[in-house]
């Protein structure tokens, strides 16, 4: 797929809630994406302007190291959010032209780090 200049929220959702047993729900004022039962783990997060920035972004939970590679790699399309950077999630700039599959791949590592294990399990 080739890049986008702006990938919209609906877009972020359709990719998150076709994760196994993710759900979406408002938190910290932002629409966020969670996996397994009850209140489940957050994975993900879109903000647009938040607290003035000026990004449109998703903050995404990543495997230890990704933030950094990542960042070096394209800081066109990385950075490191405010709050939870310091846990080694990503920033993914949404309006900087990223291609759809290379988000879809960045949701789903940031869903892999927070679901359950039996749901990331071989068969």
């Amino acid at each position: 797929m080739r890049p986008v200049a702006t990938i919209p929220l609906e877009r972020v959702r359709a990719i998150c809630l076709a994760l196994p047993e993710t759900h979406e729900r408002v938190s910290h004022g932002a629409p966020s994406f969670f996996v397994g039962s009850g209140k489940g783990k957050q994975f993900a997060m879109h903000h647009d302007d938040h607290h003035g920035d000026g990004r449109l972004a998703v903050w995404v939970a990543a495997p230890e190291g990704a933030q950094e590679a990542l960042v070096d790699a394209a800081p066109e399309h990385y950075f490191r959010p405010p709050y939870v950077g310091h846990r080694g999630w990503i920033g993914v700039h949404l309006d900087h032209g990223i291609d759809e599959d290379e988000l879809a791949d960045v949701l789903e590592d940031g869903w892999v780090q927070v679901a359950p294990r039996r749901l990331t399990r071989d068969p």
